[in-house]
C-alpha cells in the first residue's frame, strides 16, 4: 500500500517548542576538574579542541570525550568534567561567573575549548521526548556520521568568534540543526534497551511505516490491518511488533497521538471543540471528549479552561 509517510520526530519537536540557548565557553589547561549542579533543560557540550572524561551521576563508568565530540544530558544530573578521574572539582558557578569575552576559564593554558549550551522545551516534552532517550547521549565526532555535527559546530564557533550582525540567532538555530542531528545519530547506533516508545518504532523497519503513515494522517480512521498493509506485514505481526517495542498497541498509540494534537491546539488557539474533533480524526465533540476524558483525566473544555487559568503551571498530562 502505498500512502503518505510523515516524520514523528519533526512533528514531537515541533509540538513540544524546541529552543536553543549558547552559554558561555569554557577554556582549560593543565590538571582540573568542574563540578555542575543539574541543568535546566537538556544540556548539551562539544569538544572543540582537546580531551577531557565526563562523569555523570547515576552513570556508572566515566565516558571520554575527544576533540570533536558532543554529549547531550537529557536528564538534570550533576556531572563533572576534567582532565583526568581523580581530581577534586571545582564548582562550575563561581567560574562561569567569572568569564570574560563570552569565555570562562580553569587550570593553565588552553588545552581544551568546549562550546556548550542547553536546550529547552514545552511542558509535553518530558513524556514525549525526554523519558524515551536514555540519561546521556555521547557522540564521537570523529564518524563519517558525524559530518553534518561537526559543520554546525564549526559555524556556531565562527559566529561567536566574529560577532557579525544576528550572530545570536543564527547559532540557536545552528543549536537546533545539531540537535536534530544528534538525535537521528543516536537513532542510527543506540544499542538494544537505549531508547523506548516511539522513539524506538523510528529504528524500527516493521514499526517505523506504521508510525510515519499515522502522523501523516492522524484524522485517517486506521485499523490495525491497515497499517499492517503499509509496513508489508500480517496483521498480527506488526501489532506483536509495535506492543513489543512502542510498549502500546498501534491504535493506543494512535488515540494518544491525537490527543496530543487536540491538547496542542486547545493550549494554543481558540479553535471550537468541534472544529478540533474534525481535525484529529474524531466525527463529533463527545467522540474526542470522550477519549479526552480516558487519557487526560478532564474533558476538553475544561483542559482548555484550566490552562487559560494556570498558565504558569505544567501538569503532568494533558
Amino acid at each position: 500500500m502505498n500512502v503518505q509517510q510523515a516524520d514523528p520526530l519533526e512533528d514531537v519537536l515541533t509540538l513540544i517548542g524546541t529552543t536553543s540557548h549558547l552559554s558561555v565557553g569554557l577554556v582549560a589547561g593543565g590538571r582540573w576538574a568542574l563540578s555542575f549542579g543539574p541543568p535546566a533543560g537538556v544540556k548539551f557540550n562539544a569538544v572543540r579542541r582537546g580531551h577531557c572524561v565526563l562523569t555523570v551521576d547515576g552513570v556508572p563508568e566515566p565516558i571520554p570525550l575527544a576533540e570533536g565530540d558532543c554529549f547531550l544530558l537529557v536528564q538534570p544530573r550533576a556531572f563533572t568534567l576534567a582532565s583526568e578521574q581523580g581530581l577534586g572539582p571545582l564548582p562550575a558557578g563561581p567560574v562561569f561567573a567569572a568569564a570574560t569575552g563570552g569565555v570562562a576559564r580553569v587550570g593553565e593554558g588552553e588545552d581544551v575549548v568546549f562550546v556548550g549550551g542547553r536546550f529547552g522545551f514545552g511542558e509535553r516534552a518530558q513524556e514525549l521526548l525526554l523519558d524515551v532517550l536514555p540519561p546521556v547521549i555521547h557522540v564521537p565526532g570523529a564518524t563519517a556520521e558525524a559530518a553534518t555535527v561537526r559543520w554546525a559546530l564549526e559555524l556556531i564557533e565562527a559566529e561567536l568568534r566574529e560577532r557579525p550582525l544576528a550572530a545570536t540567532l543564527v547559532t540557536e538555530h545552528l543549536a537546533l540543526v545539531m540537535l536534530i542531528h544528534l538525535l537521528r545519530l543516536h537513532l542510527i547506533t543506540a544499542g538494544p534497551g537505549e531508547t523506548s516508545g516511539w522513539l524506538a518504532g523510528l529504528a524500527d523497519p516493521v514499526v517505523a511505516p506504521a508510525l510515519r503513515a499515522m502522523h501523516a494522517r492522524p484524522a485517517h480512521a486506521w485499523t490495525v490491518s491497515e497499517l499492517a498493509g503499509v509496513a508489508a506485514v500480517s496483521r498480527s505481526t506488526l501489532a506483536a511488533r509495535f506492543k513489543q517495542v512502542v510498549g502500546q498497541g498501534p491504535l493506543e498509540y494512535l488515540t494518544g497521538w491525537r490527543i496530543e494534537l487536540a491538547a496542542d491546539r486547545l493550549r494554543r488557539g481558540d479553535e471550537t471543540v468541534a472544529a478540533i474533533a474534525h481535525q484529529v480524526g474524531y466525527g463529533s465533540v463527545s467522540a474526542l471528549s470522550n477519549a479526552f476524558k480516558r487519557v487526560a483525566g478532564v474533558s476538553p473544555r475544561d483542559y482548555r479552561l484550566w490552562k487559560r487559568e494556570n498558565a504558569a503551571v505544567s501538569p503532568g498530562r494533558p
